[in-house]
C-alpha cells in the first residue's frame, strides 16, 4: 500500500493521492517519453521514501513550473535533470584556453562560460598602445576570427551551450563566434548558449563599455532581430544583476535594478519592431549569490514572480509560457572570498551555492578559493567545479523541487524582498524608465553608498567575516597579524605573462592583416559605418567583416567613427563611510592625526586614486576614495582607464602626497613601476605609492623594490589603512616633522 500523509505523494511502495494531478500531467509532458514520471520518486539512503514535489492541502495551490514560477520554472526543476555546471573561465591565449575548457568538459563540465580580456572588452586589438598590460589580463585574448577558432577547435559547438560574457565589443565577438561556427560546418541556427549584452549595468557599475547610452541599445536591438531570424536556440541577451552585487548593491537593489533593466531591453525590442513573444523567451538573467543564505534563497524566488508579472502588465499582447519565465544563470561571490585564510573561501563558496540550487538556478559557476588572490589554478577550479559535482551527485539535493515551498520563513521572506524590489521598479518608472535613471547617476549612488556603509560596518567588526575581523589567524609568537602573507604564501597562484601573451596576438595579428584582402576589409568596415548611421542590422555586416579578417579593433572603430567613445565622468560618496563606522574613537583617532599633519604642513594629506589600464572594476577604488574623504584627506578620484603616463601627470598637476593604485587584473607587475618611474622623471621623488586589490603575495617583494611603500590586499579595514598611511606620511617620508 503507498505512502499517503499531509504532503503525501508517490513512493516506491505506490501513489498517493496529495500530489496534485496537474503536476504528474505537467512532468510528463517534459519528460517527453523519454522516463517514467515514477522514476522521479527515490528513497534516501535511509529508506525513507522522498517525493519530487511536496504542496500543502489547499486547493489550486501553486506548484512547480506554474505561473508565476515562484517555486521554479520547470515542473520535475532538478529531479528530471541538474542545473547546469558552466564554470566561467578564460586567460591569456586561445591555446591555452581551449585546453582548461575541454579539461573541464572531460571532468563533468556540461556549458562553457568565456572570460575575455580587457583589450577585447573594452574594443581594442592586441597591439593598441593603450593596452600595453591588458592583454590576456583577467580573460582571453581575441584578436580575429582565427583566435575564435582556435578557441573552440575540437568542441562540438553543435551540442555544448556556449556562454560569453561581453557587452562593450559585443558586436565583433558575436560575429566572430557565428563566423568561427561557420567555418566549421556548424550553421547559426545550431548554435546555442548566451551573449551578455547587458550594456546598462555597465554604465552603472562594470564600466566596460564603447559607445554612449543610445546607440549601446541599438546595438541590442540588433542583436536580437538577427538572432531571432537566425540564431532560435541562442539568448540574446542575459540581464545581469552579478556585477551590481559585486559591486555593493543589496539583495533588494540587485534584485530591482536587474529586472528594470530586463523591461528596459524588452522595450527597445518592442520599440524596434521586434515582437515580445520572439524576443522575452531568450533573455536570460544572471544573479550574484552572497552569503546572506536565505535572503539569496528568496530573492531567486521573488524574481521569478516579479518578472512574470511585469511583464504581464507591460507586454499584454504576450502569449507563450516562456515569455514569462525567468531563467537564470547564477554566480557565487568574489566579493565574500578572502585574501586572509583563504581556505575558508572553499566554505563560503560551498554555501552559496547551496542558496543557488535552492533558490533554483539554471547553470552555475562556483569561484575558486584562490581568486581573492590572482587567477584560479587548475587545482582551485577544480575544486570549484567539484563543489557543484558533490552537491549534484552526494547529498540527494536534486530529488525535490523547491523544497522551501510552503516554509513559513522563505515564504515570508520571498513577498518581502518581491515587495521592496517592486517599490525600486516604481521609483525607476518616476525617472522615465532605466535609461533615464542612469542618465541621472541615480543607480550607480545607490549602489556606491550601499559599498560604502557594508565596508564601514565590515571594518568596525558589526559584520563579521572570519578570519578578516574576527578569529584571525595568528602567528607562531601568538601576535594576531592575520597571517596573511604567511597564509598568502600557501597557495600556489597562476601568473599570465602579459607582456609574452601580447608579444602573441601581434604577431598573429600580422600575419592576419598581411593574407587578407585589404579591398575587401575596406569595404566590409564602410558597410558597419553605413549600418551605424543608417538602419541595417550591424550583427550582419560585422559577420560579414569577421568573415573577410577584419580585427575586433577595426570593427570597433568603425561605429566609434560614427558614434564616438563614451567617457564617464567620475564622483565620490562623501559622509557615508564615516557614519556608518561604529567605532568613533578609531575614526576620531585618524581624524585627529589628519589635524595634527594639516597643523604641520599648511594643508591636508592629499590622496589621488587610480585605476590603470581597462580594467573598469572600481568598487575598491571607490571606497578608499570615499573612506579616506571621510577620515580627513582631500582626495582626488582619476578617471577610468588611465595610462601610467597620464596618471602620472595628474599627480604631479595635483601634487599629491600619496597617489593609490587598485589593481584587480594582474597589470601590477607592469603598469605600475612605469607610473612611479614617470612620477620620478617629473621631479615627485617624495610621493608615497600605495596599491591595493587583488596583489599575489609573490609580488610584493618586487613591487617593494620599484618603489611600493604599501600594499594593501581584499577586506583591507580603511581606518587602519588610513592611519598607516598617515604614519608613513610623517614617520618614513618625513613631511611633517
Amino acid at each position: 500500500m503507498g505512502r499517503v500523509g499531509r504532503f503525501g505523494g508517490l513512493s516506491r511502495r505506490g501513489i498517493g493521492t496529495i500530489v496534485p494531478k496537474r503536476w504528474r500531467d505537467a512532468a510528463n509532458r517534459e519528460l517527453k517519453g523519454r522516463r517514467d514520471v515514477k522514476e522521479l520518486w527515490k528513497t534516501s539512503p535511509a529508506g525513507v521514501p522522498m517525493d519530487p514535489v511536496y504542496s500543502g492541502e489547499r486547493e489550486g495551490e501553486e506548484l512547480p513550473g506554474e505561473f508565476p514560477y515562484t517555486r521554479g520554472v520547470y515542473s520535475t526543476m532538478y529531479t528530471n535533470r541538474p542545473w547546469t555546471i558552466r564554470q566561467y573561465a578564460g586567460f591569456a591565449t586561445a591555446r591555452e584556453s581551449n585546453k582548461f575548457y575541454k579539461e573541464g568538459l572531460a571532468g563533468g563540465v556540461r556549458g562553457l562560460s568565456v572570460a575575455f580580456d580587457l583589450a577585447t572588452h573594452r574594443g581594442y586589438d592586441s597591439d593598441h598602445e593603450r593596452v600595453t598590460d591588458d592583454v590576456g589580463a583577467a580573460g582571453v585574448a581575441i584578436d580575429t576570427v582565427e583566435d575564435m577558432k582556435e578557441l573552440f577547435d575540437g568542441i562540438p559547438l553543435d551540442s555544448v551551450s556556449v556562454s560569453m560574457t561581453m557587452n562593450g565589443a559585443v558586436l565583433p565577438v558575436l560575429a566572430f563566434f557565428i563566423a568561427s561556427a561557420k567555418e566549421a560546418g556548424v550553421s547559426p541556427s545550431s548554435l546555442s548558449g548566451t551573449i551578455q549584452n547587458d550594456i546598462l549595468k555597465e554604465f552603472m557599475v562594470r564600466n566596460t563599455y564603447i559607445y554612449p547610452p543610445e546607440p549601446s541599445l541599438r546595438i541590442i536591438s540588433d542583436i536580437m532581430g538577427y538572432c531571432s531570424k537566425h540564431m532560435p536556440k541562442f539568448n540574446t541577451i542575459s540581464v545581469s544583476g552579478y556585477h551590481m552585487q559585486e559591486a555593493g548593491a543589496d539583495a533588494v537593489t540587485e534584485l530591482g535594478f536587474t529586472l528594470a533593466d530586463g523591461l528596459e531591453y524588452l522595450h527597445c525590442a518592442k520599440k524596434a519592431g521586434l515582437e515580445i513573444d520572439s524576443i522575452a523567451p531568450r533573455c536570460s538573467f544572471f544573479f550574484g549569490i552572497g552569503m546572506d543564505f536565505y535572503a539569496e534563497v528568496a530573492k531567486l524566488r521573488a524574481a521569478r514572480r516579479l518578472w512574470a508579472r511585469l511583464v504581464k502588465e507591460n507586454f499584454p499582447e504576450a502569449k507563450k509560457t516562456q515569455t514569462f519565465q525567468l531563467r537564470t544563470h547564477c554566480q557565487t561571490s568574489g566579493y565574500s572570498l578572502t585574501s586572509e585564510d583563504p581556505y575558508n573561501n572553499v566554505v563560503r563558496t560551498t554555501v552559496e551555492a547551496l542558496a543557488a540550487v535552492f533558490g533554483g538556478t539554471q547553470s552555475l559557476h562556483t569561484n575558486a578559493l584562490d581568486e581573492a588572490i590572482a587567477l584560479p589554478t587548475n587545482f582551485s577550479a577544480r575544486i570549484a567545479r567539484n563543489t557543484q559535482l558533490i552537491l549534484q551527485q552526494e547529498t540527494g539535493i536534486p530529488n525535490v523541487a523547491d523544497p522551501w515551498g510552503g516554509s513559513y520563513m522563505m515564504e515570508a521572506l520571498t513577498d518581502e524582498l518581491e515587495s521592496r524590489a517592486q517599490v525600486l521598479i516604481r521609483e525607476v518608472n518616476e525617472f522615465g524608465g532605466m535609461s533615464k535613471s542612469i542618465y541621472e547617476g541615480w543607480p550607480k549612488r545607490r549602489i556606491e553608498e550601499f559599498s560604502a556603509r557594508r565596508q564601514a560596518r565590515i571594518d568596525s567588526g558589526e559584520e563579521v567575516i572570519i578570519g578578516v575581523n574576527k578569529h584571525r589567524v595568528q602567528d607562531e609568537d601568538g601576535k594576531d597579524n592575520s597571517g596573511e602573507d604567511k597564509l598568502r604564501s600557501r597557495v600556489p597562484v597562476r601568473i599570465v605573462d602579459t607582456r609574452s601573451v601580447r608579444s602573441e596576438q601581434v604577431q598573429k595579428l600580422k600575419s592576419v592583416r598581411n593574407s587578407r584582402n585589404s579591398d575587401q576589409v575596406g569595404s566590409a568596415l564602410e558597410r558597419i559605418r553605413l549600418a551605424a548611421s543608417g538602419g541595417d542590422n550591424l550583427l550582419e555586416a560585422c559577420v560579414h567583416a569577421g568573415e573577410v579578417r577584419c580585427t575586433l579593433g577595426e570593427i570597433s572603430s568603425a561605429m566609434e567613427d560614427v558614434w564616438g567613445r563614451h567617457r564617464a565622468s567620475t564622483g565620490l560618496v562623501g559622509g557615508v563611510y564615516g557614519q556608518e563606522y561604529s567605532h568613533g574613537d578609531e575614526v576620531s583617532k585618524v581624524l585627529e592625526l589628519t589635524r595634527s599633519f594639516e597643523t604641520k604642513t599648511g594643508r591636508r594629506p592629499r590622496l589621488l586614486v587610480v585605476k590603470l589600464g581597462q580594467d573598469g572594476h572600481d568598487r575598491g577604488a571607490k571606497i578608499i576614495a570615499s573612506g579616506f574623504s571621510d577620515l580627513g584627506f582631500d582626495v582626488d578620484l582619476g578617471p577610468l582607464f588611465q595610462t601610467p603616463a597620464e596618471a602620472a601627470r595628474q599627480a604631479l598637476e595635483s601634487d599629491v602626497h600619496v597617489v593609490g593604485i587598485s589593481s584587480l587584473a594582474a597589470a601590477h607587475r607592469t603598469s605600475v613601476p612605469e607610473l612611479i618611474s614617470e612620477v620620478r622623471r617629473g621631479g615627485g621623488e617624495d610621493m608615497t605609492f600605495i596599491l591595493g586589490g587583488v596583489v599575489p603575495e609573490d609580488d610584493f617583494a618586487q613591487l617593494q623594490k620599484q618603489g611600493v611603500d604599501m600594499i594593501f590586499g581584499p577586506g583591507t579595514n580603511v581606518v587602519n589603512a588610513a592611519e598607516k598611511v598617515l604614519r608613513h606620511l610623517v614617520e618614513v617620508k618625513q613631511v611633517a616633522r
